[in-house]
């Protein structure tokens, strides 16, 4: 886990960056760089250049953010998260702990795993 603190982050990230990766918002929906990005390569953490997730994983799932079926192996954490009312799995960069979004399972889609990793734009960075 990164040993930067709160102080060093607001220096090298955006405000918005900021704001997704250390304070856990959210992006609004459809508005995001990746939202419809169809490249090949791989997807690292806008905050700590971990390698995250490859491109051959991201489905169109039609939620407003970019969507992936599996991570790099190893890449995230998942914590339950029970903000507004629900129960869900927040998933973090496991490098940096930066917020990337969350995991929602059996939803139907025909993916290898039925799940949808609901990422911010804003918390990837794109390499190809």
């Amino acid at each position: 886990m990164s040993t930067k603190t709160e102080e060093d982050w607001k220096v090298v990230l955006t405000p918005e960056q900021f704001r997704v990766l250390r304070q856990k918002g959210t992006e609004r929906p459809g508005t995001g760089e990746y939202n419809k990005f169809n490249q090949k390569g791989v997807y690292h953490c806008a905050g700590c250049d971990a390698p995250l997730y490859v491109s051959d994983t991201k489905f169109d799932s039609n939620c407003g953010w970019p969507a992936f079926f599996d991570s790099i192996p190893g890449a995230l954490t998942k914590n339950v998260d029970v903000s507004h009312g629900m129960e869900r799995i927040e998933i973090c960069c496991k490098n940096c702990g930066g917020h990337l979004g969350h995991v929602f399972k059996g939803e139907g889609f025909p993916t290898p795993t039925d799940e949808r990793h609901c990422v911010n734009s804003i918390s990837l960075k794109f390499k190809p």
